[in-house]
């Protein structure tokens, strides 16, 4: 019996990295998908690995609202009703300091980051408060809750919105027994960072590797965190384990915003107890 039984759900940007695991594992967990992203033979792909009674593609841009209403209605007519909805589509931001972020940039990435997810949630809450029941999950971002924790200020600007309005959101949709939550991933290792950093995005996959390696050692838990780390989040915010969780905003990082790491600091503090000429008591 998996967690996710007879739920009808839908997941944004999962053509690859996040999107693509939290779709293969909602499907192991009893769950019906409706994958969409912008790269159709991607797309296509999972929609054959996972079957097509278990997992339906459609082509779409999340930061259009077309697009998005189309998603929706393809999700209605296929199966009838909705209980989740992961929005978690997005992409790299503009970086480099403040004096030189583009304008184009800079809206753009809104667009990617923060109008996708209230699109998302527009098109979703008729349904959801009309059935009495239903999960909105955000994709947030660390880089949200404290600052430099991304490569962009923008992106980190654009998180800290997604998390805020999934709050505001949940205060209203609340009172109609409809939750909205977020997850806030720490150091996933995706493509996005090699995105971020100038790859072209067809290559960007393929440096997850490279991007573990380099994270293993910024969180306490000494591994980069993993696709299947936010999947599982997600599974557990859409299952009916989590019906009275609302408005909340789950960090999964290894522990990395808790603060300094315990090594560096008694190094530190060994430095200065040299420095004062104190021995250890």
């Amino acid at each position: 019996m998996g967690r996710l039984d007879g739920k009808i759900t839908i997941v944004t940007g999962a053509t690859s990295g996040i999107g693509r695991r939290t779709a293969e594992i909602f499907v192991a967990e009893g769950a019906k998908v409706v994958a969409t992203g912008r790269r159709e033979e991607l797309g296509r792909s999972l929609e054959a690995s996972l079957g097509r009674d278990n997992c339906f593609f459609v082509t779409a841009d999340a930061t259009k609202e077309t697009d998005v209403k189309a998603m929706f209605d393809a999700c209605l007519a296929r199966w009838g009703r909705l209980d989740a909805l992961f929005n978690n589509a997005g992409g790299p931001a503009p970086v480099g300091g403040i004096e030189t972020i583009p304008v184009e940039g800079f809206d753009a990435a809104m667009a990617t980051l923060v109008r996708s997810v209230m699109l998302g949630m527009k098109h979703a809450a008729p349904i959801l408060m009309k059935q009495g029941s239903g999960s909105i999950i955000n994709n947030g971002s660390i880089a949200g809750r404290r600052a430099g924790y991304s490569t962009s200020m923008i992106y980190g600007a654009a998180k800290a919105a997604v998390n805020h309005l999934t709050v505001c959101a949940a205060m209203q949709l609340g009172e109609k027994n409809v939750r909205c939550n977020s997850i806030s991933p720490g150091g996933i290792a995706t493509g996005i960072f090699a995105k971020a950093l100038g790859v072209e995005a067809t290559k960007a996959d393929g440096f997850a590797e490279a991007a573990a390696k380099n994270m293993a050692s910024l969180q306490p838990i000494p591994r980069a965190g993993r696709t299947d780390d936010i999947a599982k989040a997600a599974v557990f915010l859409a299952s009916d384990e989590s019906t009275f969780i609302n408005g909340h905003d789950l960090v999964v990082d290894g522990g990395v915003v808790g603060g300094r790491l315990w090594t560096p600091h008694q190094q530190g503090v060994q430095a200065m107890r040299q420095a004062f000429g104190v021995s250890e008591g």
